[in-house]
């Protein structure tokens, strides 16, 4: 009996460590630091935020009014200025929060002064001699986490949320910080944590040979969560591609026009347009905004065989660009594309074409050169086709609605896309102890082992929300946030 009550007792353990609390990151003193970007503006806000944080504003800021600042509610703005004991430095807006109805949930302050870098400078320098320090990358949003404003992953959305530059980027991290992926990832953990529970328990009356965890059940459960943390992790990949950019690779033999379709695409002189072969040896990229979408345009070098070595490097280099492209635009010169050529074309590229994770479009460019469509493009009707003059810049709005249309359908696809690298390794590590535990049953192999593989599985999907952490993986994460957040 004692036995099983200390086994019970240690699976109670391993359950607390594996669900609860966060390291207590969270620290007594007071930071501050610039919130807006450095340089001179016409407004700027330094952020204060810790336990003494209206004490020490207390000793810089004199309101307009007579009034006491402790008697001011949460979320209120006082006029008034910063002194330097009777010196003027600067008239300001005081913006007043109190924990834990803060960004931290701790007792903070926002000042909004002129935005000469001499006034934010003393600004910072005071709050510093009156007993704040300066705060680390991210430690706002640190501490905001430490509080439980939000788990890890909403905190790094919001990492994504600053550095987004197109609308759809903007929408994924937007639905990241309203916690639905990590609601998700939750639910999903904590259904392991359940039968897990069980499976420690039938360990613990091992010698009794009872069987509380049903089997069958758990096989399906099995299931069902590797096809669901599956789909997760395919969704980075379309994740990655609205966060960076959609990849688009423009390819073709030399001389089809293909820098010129990209210089027309981006309106600008971007790539040199030359009628020498072989003047595009590397890939250029450049990043247009089309209708909110990110899409990231690789202009390669000309497929043909070649005996010089640098270019054979930038062929080398356009086949890699091939495989992580979410888009290829085939460019061909319709004057010179035989019907022998085109099935070639199709024959070396039938992979890419028939890959459902890529879109594959062929360019017809010098279209203004010709009376007539050649005959011969009829017969490859299975492909979309865009008919174009690159060098007068016709139908080039027929390439970007087509690619917009691409970016709808790739975010229609899935209710919940992971953007995040380590979301994606964590998930990938997860789905793999969750197949060693298939293996492991199937194998009728001993159900402690299969509880080894569960509690890592419960880990790694705990390390993506914070449930589980050390401040080493949080050290890493919050190090790459700006200053001010």
């Amino acid at each position: 009996m004692l036995k099983s009550f200390c086994r019970v007792l240690s699976l109670s353990v391993i359950l607390y460590i594996t669900i609860m609390k966060y390291p207590d990151i969270s620290r007594e003193d007071t930071i501050c630091a610039l919130a807006t970007p450095p340089g001179t503006g016409a407004i700027a806000v330094i952020r204060l935020s810790g336990n003494d944080s209206h004490a020490i504003i207390g000793r810089l800021f004199k309101p307009l009014k007579a009034k006491n600042l402790n008697e001011i509610g949460s979320h209120r703005a006082v006029y008034g200025q910063i002194l330097e004991g009777e010196q003027i430095i600067d008239d300001v807006l005081l913006t007043i929060f109190r924990a834990p109805r803060s960004y931290t949930g701790e007792d903070a302050i926002e000042i909004g002064c002129h935005g000469s870098i001499f006034i934010q400078q003393k600004i910072i320098e005071l709050l510093l001699n009156a007993g704040a320090r300066l705060a680390e990358p991210g430690e706002f949003t640190m501490r905001a986490f430490a509080n439980k404003r939000f788990d890890l992953a909403q905190a790094e959305a919001v990492a994504d949320l600053i550095a987004s530059r197109s609308e759809a980027a903007h929408h994924l991290a937007i639905n990241q910080m309203r916690g639905g992926f990590s609601k998700r990832i939750m639910e999903l953990r904590q259904q392991l944590i359940d039968f897990t529970a069980l499976i420690e328990l039938e360990l613990d009356f091992s010698e009794e040979d009872v069987e509380f965890a049903d089997r069958n059940r758990f096989l399906q459960l099995l299931a069902d969560l590797k096809v669901e943390i599956r789909q997760l992790i395919v969704s980075f990949k379309t994740g990655n591609a609205i966060k960076n950019g959609i990849p688009v690779a423009i390819i073709g033999k030399p001389n089809v026009g293909k820098s010129t379709l990209l210089n027309a695409i981006l309106n600008e002189e971007k790539a040199i347009v030359s009628e020498i072969p072989g003047t595009t040896r590397d890939t250029i990229e450049d990043v247009i905004i089309l209708e909110g979408n990110s899409f990231r345009f690789i202009d390669t070098a000309g497929l043909r065989e070649s005996e010089d070595l640098v270019e054979n490097l930038g062929i080398e280099r356009t086949y890699e660009k091939i495989k992580q492209a979410a888009v290829i635009l085939y460019v061909c010169d319709l004057a010179s594309c035989t019907l022998e050529s085109a099935e070639e074309m199709l024959e070396e590229f039938r992979s890419f074409i028939k890959d459902k994770h890529k879109r594959f479009i062929l360019i017809g460019n010098k279209a203004d050169l010709l009376a007539e469509t050649p005959g011969h493009f009829k017969e490859m009707v299975e492909l979309e086709t865009i008919f174009i003059s690159a060098k007068r810049k016709e139908n080039i709005n027929l390439i970007t609605q087509s690619l917009i249309k691409v970016a709808q359908e790739l975010q229609q696809d899935q209710d919940t896309i992971v953007s995040n690298a380590r979301h994606y390794h964590a998930l990938q590590k997860a789905f793999e102890a969750l197949v060693s535990v298939e293996k492991g049953f199937e194998a009728d192999l001993p159900t402690d082992l299969a509880a080894i593989d569960l509690r890592s599985a419960i880990h790694h999907l705990g390390s993506i929300t914070g449930q589980i952490s050390n401040e080493e993986v949080l050290g890493s994460i919050f190090s790459k946030f700006c200053i001010g957040k």
